[in-house]
């Protein structure tokens, strides 16, 4: 089956989840909450989601449309304030969490406060929220782009909101990763199939080892289906961009 950039994206986010973690999503992340979904009905493995509203195993009837939405925590087996998953990522407790970011480097630092200087910004961003307590100390940190831009992947960040354990960025044309414990800068591991290593080169700021990147395994018929039933008028899909 072909890759669209929509499947390619959350398809990837869902296969970096693993059996047996616990695995969270944050504040905005609508595609993570989707991949979570999805994780849920096409793979044969268990796994605990808890998300930025607290839900914990949520069992939402429609996919939540933000994390504000009453959805995101609908048949939850328990709610849980912010100070508990903060607590439980400073412990050790939280495998796999999805962080997103407005800018990003090499090095899986992450920008979520401002665009040009911090005492007169172009942009004012939202800011780093839980980033600053969570990206160092989760087990693993997963970000992802809509786009795929040298806007948004840099060679210098405007503003270091966070650092830590990035160790995969999923972008609609590329799966890179890193190994944080050795420093290491992002390599490319796998390329969407429509694009090629030089494009991906052209659209981003910093610069990647490429050697022995490929696409990934096709998408499954199960993760098909599962992306179907949860965006069956093409609503997320479409903002999505190639």
């Amino acid at each position: 089956m072909n890759w669209t950039p929509f499947s390619f994206v959350v398809i990837n986010l869902a296969r970096q989840i693993r059996a047996g973690e616990i695995t969270f999503s944050g504040v905005n992340s609508t595609l993570p909450m989707i991949a979570c979904l999805l994780a849920k009905r096409a793979y044969d493995f268990d796994f605990t989601w808890i998300n930025v509203a607290g839900g914990v195993e949520p069992q939402p009837l429609t996919v939540p449309l933000s994390s504000s939405d009453p959805a995101i925590v609908h048949g939850s087996a328990a709610i849980f304030a912010n100070q508990d998953f903060y607590d439980l990522c400073a412990r050790g407790g939280l495998d796999l969490v999805y962080l997103g970011c407005a800018q990003i480097d090499a090095e899986g630092r992450t920008n979520v406060s401002a665009i040009g200087s911090w005492e007169n910004p172009r942009v004012r961003l939202p800011g780093g929220g839980g980033a600053a307590v969570m990206l160092p100390t989760a087990k693993r940190v997963v970000t992802w782009r809509t786009d795929h831009t040298t806007r948004a992947l840099v060679d210098k960040l405007d503003f270091v909101t966070a650092a830590g354990h990035m160790t995969v960025l999923v972008t609609p044309l590329a799966v890179f990763s890193r190994e944080p414990r050795n420093g290491s800068r992002f390599r490319l591991e796998h390329y969407n199939p429509a694009t090629g290593i030089e494009q991906i080169a052209a659209h981003t700021g910093f610069t990647f080892d490429s050697n022995g990147a490929q696409p990934p395994a096709p998408p499954t018929r199960r993760e098909i289906d599962a992306l179907h039933d949860l965006d069956r008028d093409g609503s997320f899909a479409a903002t999505v961009s190639g």
